[in-house]
């Protein structure tokens, strides 16, 4: 089982491919597996590098207060024990709070940043109507079925579900073999609570493309519109009745808009105009 020594915890990650490196950060409570529908397509041009935070899958789980900067210098130590000098960063969700901050402590580490249904927290943020918190709030205390049934209706249209219902409670009840235990998923969700980089946003200067779903329940799609706003020549791709879920539910669709732009980011590529630009 590959894992790195990296602040005192043992992070457990996985590689894949060649090329490029492009680090992939999942969000709360969730692990590698959370990429299942991303790795074998990025894996074809870039070297793949897919890791749980600590608290999450098989990593560590120190009883310490987490917070967002502490995750982000946990991946800069993980880039420092793999050799890596610099990357693509893709955050989804709370990973995407976490690749905010790992381009803001440590700018020389991030060649381009992907954004995936995410935010910048504080009281700029855009929360979700309180029957989806309240049932984001109990996932974890859940038994895992049940849980599975109530986080396809915050993930995914009604729609999508109807057509993949069973496939969609099977892939859940896999990753729940890696659920966090509730005192370290608790401990995720303080730190994501205290995210705030509305005034900071600004301050990130590499490429980046913000990309999310039109009817997020669970981070609304207009978090995504304030960060391609206030990061200076960001790009903004909305995904036409996708959800929180979008990485299965629109998984061609989004991959396809990802490596897009990756591919015109890679060293040697002609740099774009900086102009923001958006879809859906």
């Amino acid at each position: 089982m590959p894992t790195a020594k990296v602040n005192n915890i043992q992070l457990y990650y996985e590689e894949q491919g060649h090329g490029e490196p492009l680090l992939l950060i999942m969000g709360l409570g969730a692990s590698i597996m959370g990429w299942s529908e991303q790795i074998p397509t990025f894996s074809r041009e870039f070297q793949v590098i897919a890791f749980d935070n600590r608290g999450a899958g098989r990593s560590d789980k120190p009883a310490v207060r987490y917070t967002i900067a502490l995750f982000a210098d946990d991946t800069a130590g993980l880039m420092d024990a793999l050799g890596i000098g610099s990357a693509h960063v893709y955050g989804q969700s709370m990973g995407g709070f976490i690749a905010q901050e790992l381009a803001l402590r440590h700018p020389q580490r991030v060649r381009t940043l992907v954004l995936g249904s995410t935010g910048c927290g504080g009281r700029q943020a855009i929360v979700g109507s309180p029957e989806n918190l309240a049932i984001m709030g109990m996932m974890n205390v859940l038994g895992p079925r049940e849980a599975a049934e109530k986080g396809l209706t915050l993930l995914y249209g009604d729609e999508f579900i109807r057509r993949h219902h069973d496939d969609l409670v099977e892939r859940s009840l896999r990753e729940a073999e890696l659920r966090s235990p509730s005192d370290a998923f608790g401990r995720q969700v303080q730190a994501a609570i205290r995210h705030e980089t509305f005034g900071r946003l600004p301050d990130i200067r590499c490429p980046t493309l913000v990309i999310t779903g039109s009817d997020d329940k669970v981070v609304p799609a207009d978090n995504s519109r304030i960060l391609a706003q206030r990061i200076p020549g960001a790009e903004l791709a909305i995904l036409p009745d996708a959800g929180h879920g979008y990485l299965v539910e629109k998984a061609a669709e989004s991959n396809a808009i990802v490596l897009e732009f990756l591919r015109r980011h890679r060293r040697g590529a002609a740099e774009p105009a900086g102009s923001s630009s958006t879809t859906g």
